[in-house]
Order: structure tokens, then sequence, then C-alpha cells
């Protein structure tokens, strides 16, 4: 009978540092950038501190890694034109539902330069691309995103940050009806359905 093989230095340091990440990602969703500590994470990873430290060198490190993601936009060219406004806010709801480090980057960015500078770059490298797609006015693909961007980001802002009660009370479907038109117009310029 063999013993079981020992984990590999390497495959240990990818463990400690998926701990390092889900427990970073938890916490900076749940208290936010300025009061998030790396004692705290290090607690609810289970590991010491300065693992923490060793890995991501500083707080600020270790949230840009925590908040390293994909929007994972849908592809709206499959989608009939007149249908992408709802495609694109049905994406966001479902995301910010299911996902805490969306809502950790948006808590951190009103009140952390670097944050605020990582939730723009992720919006603007993602959603200017998929705004372009559309073929309007190329002047204008810049500010159609702003403009979607505003509409997502202020939507995730009353609901999951601020908790407005009618933000929050309000169905998914109610808040599609209400806002996928807008998101319509700045994607295309055109109405609608």
């Amino acid at each position: 009978m063999t013993a079981p093989a020992r984990p590999t230095p390497s495959r240990r340091s990818d463990a400690t540092r998926a701990a390092i990440l889900r427990a970073a990602r938890e916490r900076f969703a749940a208290d936010g950038y300025e009061r998030a500590t790396i004692r705290a994470i290090a607690a609810d990873a289970r590991i010491d501190p300065s693992m923490v430290m060793r890995y991501y060198g500083s707080k600020e490190g270790l949230f840009t890694a925590a908040a390293e993601f994909d929007l994972h936009l849908p592809d709206l060219t499959a989608v009939p034109v007149g249908q992408v406004g709802e495609v694109l806010i049905r994406h966001f709801l479902a995301r910010w539902e299911g996902d805490e480090t969306l809502t950790a980057l948006l808590r951190a960015a009103s009140t952390n330069p670097g944050s605020a500078e990582r939730m723009r770059d992720i919006f603007a490298r993602q959603l200017v691309t998929i705004v372009a797609t559309f073929g309007t006015d190329p002047a204008t693909t810049a500010r159609r995103a702003g403009l979607v961007a505003s509409q997502i980001l202020g939507l995730a802002f009353t609901r999951y940050i601020v908790r407005l009660p009618p933000m929050v009370d309000v169905e998914p479907d109610e808040l599609v009806s209400w806002i996928a038109p807008t998101l319509q117009r700045y994607l295309t310029g055109l109405p609608g359905n």
C-alpha cells in the first residue's frame, strides 16, 4: 500500500491564492474597500496575514487581483436589434445578483481612487467594444457607452449598495421594462420596443 501523494508546493500555493481571493471578494463585498483589512481577510481564509502580503504585496494589490474579472457581456450581434437593451440589462441583473465582486468593486470605487480607476478600465474596455458593434456614429461610441454604464451602475448602486427600498423591492422583470428602452436607445440610437 502506497502513501497518499503529498500536494506539491505549487498546488498548495494555488489553493492558498484561491482561498485568499475568495475571502477577499467576500470581505470587500461585505465591508467595502476602506473597512476590509488584511487581517480579517487572512482570518477568513484561515491563513496568516503575512501570506496575504507575500502573494499580493498590499491591500490595493489584493483588491486589484480580487476584482480581476470579465463582465462576460453577451454577444449582442446575435440578438435582434430591437431586443439588445433588454438582453443587456437582464445580463447585468443576473451578474449583480450572483457576483459579489461587482458589489465590492462598486463599493470601493466610491471611496478609493485606485478602485475607481479599475472600474473605469473594466467598463471602458469591455462596454465600449460592445457599443461600437452597432455601427452608429463612431464619434459617439464612448459617450453612448458612458451613458449605458451610468444606467447600469446607477441601478447597481441604488439596489445593491444603498439598498434604496423602491429599488430593492422591485422585481427584476419590472426593472427590465423600465431600463431596457433607455439602454436600447443608448446602444443603437434607435427607440426600444
